[in-house]
């Protein structure tokens, strides 16, 4: 399977859909991104039920911006629109694969929770209203 470019228009819709979708942030420029593209193009034919995404830095600088890209290369990972990873840094293949591997098996139901329950916890509590 081949990666696919995302733009700013694009993005949103990809990354909040269901299953898995890896996104490479770089830029042409970039030595480490050049020498990351063949590890994540190999892990793209590797796990064809996963979608590998790339982001032109320079292309998307707002996008870049709004998501607070800051060093690159940057990996995400997102899993029923859900952002489990976003370390900068070229990978090796194995650690790619650990990656992918812990996203994978991850309990989505679980992860949900525990997002709710840190949401909840980060809410300041209203009081209740006083019925004299």
């Amino acid at each position: 399977m081949t990666t696919i470019n995302l733009t700013a228009d694009t993005f949103q819709d990809t990354v909040t859909s269901d299953g898995i979708t890896l996104v490479d942030w770089w830029a042409g420029w970039c030595g480490p991104c050049m020498q990351f593209a063949p590890v994540y193009e190999a892990a793209s034919d590797r796990h064809p039920d996963i979608t590998f995404a790339k982001i032109d830095t320079e292309a998307e600088q707002e996008l870049s911006a709004a998501v607070q890209i800051s060093s690159i290369p940057t990996l995400m990972a997102f899993r029923d629109g859900v952002l489990l990873y976003a370390q900068p840094g070229a990978l090796p293949a194995d650690a790619l694969d650990e990656i992918i591997g812990q996203v994978r098996a991850l309990d989505m139901d679980q992860v949900r929770r525990e997002i709710a329950e840190q949401e909840q916890a980060q809410s300041p509590d209203v009081p209740e209203a006083s019925q004299n």
